[in-house]
């Protein structure tokens, strides 16, 4: 990576999250600190803000001392919130003096944590921002989007592509519900999809020994799948019942939470940054950072990445469907179908930006979803929920796969060199400005 590279997300920080938590040497101190003290002193903030929000972090598997001590007597908000503008000073002043790429990188890479941190607490404290601000802040990124208008182009064309009465996204939604796994089957299916992610991502990124996870199904979840990560190379998969979960949803999860993804991520930034470099900061990932657009954009990406498109449909043809006791022969129907409607999933963010500046309410929300996305009303309650309770967490999935795939395949390399890619921006410090061209 160049200095270009390692300059700009500074840049953009300093400049695009002056809105959301100022940081300046007019009203925050400089102290003088080694990156390693700032490490040590954010892991501290990061599990004390964790004991004012259940969800704050994501995983920790550091010293439990550490965690205990944060539980029995934290820090306020304020305090936790100037904390965080103390220790990004404290970057600020270090920055100059910082001659090995890797220690700018990972400056860079805890700066924006701190700013992420700032504006995830002054959030708990109540302070509303705009769409974009909130992204920019937690994420260090702003998605773009395109307006629905944009989409009413591809709903024209579906509604000729696709045949029959009623309204089409009642027409889509009954023509997939004929590819749900039954319940008693779900767990061969996942278990045959799994190790083909597993397999195939082993093909090109070596994995530490012992690394391994337990999965699970379970209900009453605002999400489809989420992987808990445990430390020393082990996770907690669970897959959400709430709804019928389809045959294409055994790849998706399968490499999303698994292979190459999320556990593949995490286990790296653990071999490769926690344990052989020694940067303690990533013992504890919270859930709200830049990282997340990294995690989330990577692991959507890895489903095409580990399965090109006529391989993918030839294996869930060939294995999955037959375990799923799905005729094989319908299998191209549903492919064919799942290609129509890709070019509508960025409407999901366009309506959650409109959803949470404001501009529709709820029940418009959820009508759009249903139009745009041609989702069932249960499937759109689904999707506005995880806005209601993420928010603007959810740009990681699509923004972040268009940032990590346009990276990967940036001069349409070969697949060995994208797999290369893919394992240099999960074991090194990454953020979104370092993969932009």
């Amino acid at each position: 990576m160049n200095l270009r590279y390692i300059i700009l997300p500074l840049a953009l920080l300093a400049t695009t999250c002056a809105n959301v938590a100022p940081v300046t040497p007019a009203n925050v101190a400089a102290p003088a600190m080694s990156i390693a003290a700032i490490s040590d002193a954010y892991i501290r903030l990061t599990l004390e803000a964790g004991t004012h929000e259940a969800e704050y972090v994501d995983a920790y598997y550091g010293p439990p001392a550490l965690q205990d001590a944060a539980k029995a007597n934290p820090r306020s908000l304020a305090q936790l919130i100037a904390e965080a503008r103390t220790l990004t000073a404290a970057i600020d002043a270090a920055l100059p003096s910082l001659r090995a790429e890797s220690d700018r990188r990972r400056a860079v890479a805890l700066r924006g944590m701190l700013i992420a941190a700032d504006t995830r607490l002054q959030m708990l404290q109540g302070r509303k921002f705009s769409f974009n601000d909130e992204a920019q802040g937690q994420f260090a990124t702003v998605p773009d989007l395109k307006p629905l208008a944009h989409y009413d182009a591809i709903l024209a064309n579906l509604e000729t592509l696709i045949p029959g009465d009623g309204p089409l996204a009642a027409r889509v939604d009954a023509f997939n519900e004929r590819y749900v796994i039954p319940k008693d089957r779900l767990q061969p299916v996942f278990d045959a999809a799994i190790a083909e992610c597993k397999r195939r991502t082993m093909q090109y990124i070596p994995l530490p020994a012992g690394e391994t996870f337990v999965m699970e199904f379970v209900t009453g979840k605002p999400w489809s799948g989420y992987n808990y990560y445990k430390g020393n190379y082990k996770s907690l998969i669970q897959i959400n019942t709430d709804l019928p979960i389809r045959i294409s949803r055994a790849v998706d999860l399968g490499c999303h939470e698994g292979y190459p993804g999320h556990h593949v991520l995490n286990l790296m930034v653990e071999e490769q940054m926690a344990r052989k470099n020694g940067w303690k900061e990533y013992e504890v990932n919270p859930l709200y950072s830049p990282t997340s657009v990294l995690s989330e954009g990577s692991a959507n990406y890895g489903i095409d990445l580990a399965f090109p498109a006529a391989e993918r449909l030839a294996f869930e043809r060939d294995i999955l469907y037959p375990i799923a006791g799905l005729d094989p022969k319908s299998a191209q129907a549903f492919w064919e179908m799942q290609q129509m409607t890709e070019a509508l999933s960025g409407a999901r963010l366009t309506i959650a930006k409109m959803y949470l500046d404001g501009a529709v309410t709820r029940a418009q929300a959820l009508e759009l979803t249903q139009t745009y996305l041609l989702l069932s009303p249960a499937r759109a309650e689904q999707s506005v929920k995880f806005t209601d309770h993420y928010r603007s967490y959810v740009i990681n999935y699509g923004w972040g796969k268009d940032l990590v795939r346009d990276y990967i395949e940036r001069g349409n390399p070969d697949a060995a060199e994208r797999w290369r890619r893919m394992e240099k921006i999960l074991s090194e410090p990454t953020v979104p400005a370092d993969l932009l061209p």
